[in-house]
């Protein structure tokens, strides 16, 4: 149950190792202690650094959940088990993948995989934690989209198509849960530095896009605008103007812009 102060007292990450997962989670611990849910694969390479940095920046207590967004039949079995102690008051949906732009649509498998990670599975978990909220009749979602969705480029068209249907998923799950007393909360970065991309750069040769922000900022936002009830935000706002003028240029000239 959220507190007289509006503190979450338990928060649920699904993508529960991501850097921004984290950051948002730590962003929401400044405020009050809280019982985090970590919800990542069984194997994940920084799991046991997420648990101990959670608890050191003030967790009243930190529980691991294993959690395959390919295995959408075993979502139903975690979502239950996020819930098990008691009503979940935030949820973070986080998760997802990259992926070589280039590789992905030459290649059948990797480019299923990836849809079934970052849009599959995303629609999966959000119909079952949506249900649970609207039980509760209270909570907030907060699902990571990307201004990569907003308009595909021919640059990343694989991984915009996937964030383009996470988005209008969240935004319309945002409107039909509304009544119940959950909000939902789409956030639409641009590149934002973490592990991850800073990795990404090195090994493609990319260079640090304009109006990349750090993992911390992404976070505030986030939590200062669930705490406003906003359904949608760019991060940083800047986008917002950057992609209104893109979504309205002509595909001919979109062709031909350098991205």
């Amino acid at each position: 149950m959220i507190d007289a102060t509006g503190n979450p007292q338990t928060i649920l990450l699904l993508g529960g190792t991501s850097e921004i997962a984290l950051a948002i989670a730590e962003r929401y611990l400044r405020n009050a202690k809280a019982r985090i849910i970590l919800a990542d694969l069984p194997n994940a390479p920084k799991r046991a650094e997420a648990i101990a940095h959670l608890e050191a920046v003030g967790a009243k207590s930190v529980e691991y959940l294993d959690f395959d967004a390919l295995d959408t039949k075993s979502h139903p079995a975690v979502i239950e088990s996020a819930w098990a102690g008691g009503d979940v008051d935030v949820a973070v949906v986080a998760f997802g993948v990259l992926g070589d732009a280039e590789e992905l649509w030459q290649n059948q498998a990797k480019a299923v995989a990836t849809a079934q990670i970052n849009y599959v599975a995303a629609v999966s978990v959000g119909v079952l934690i949506g249900e649970k909220l609207r039980a509760q009749g209270f909570g907030q979602i907060i699902a990571m989209s990307s201004v990569a969705g907003e308009r595909v480029r021919r640059s990343n068209f694989v991984y915009g198509s996937t964030k383009a249907g996470l988005d209008g998923f969240y935004l319309g799950l945002g409107e039909a849960l509304r009544e119940f007393g959950v909000h939902v909360l789409v956030i639409r970065p641009g590149q934002v530095r973490t592990t991850t991309t800073l990795e990404h750069w090195k090994a493609t040769g990319a260079k640090e896009a304009p109006f990349t922000v750090d993992k911390e900022y992404v976070a505030d936002l986030a939590v200062t605008s669930a705490a406003k009830g906003k359904d949608l935000v760019w991060a940083p706002g800047q986008v917002r103007v950057l992609m209104s003028v893109l979504r309205h240029i002509p595909r001919p000239i979109f062709r031909k812009l350098p991205f």
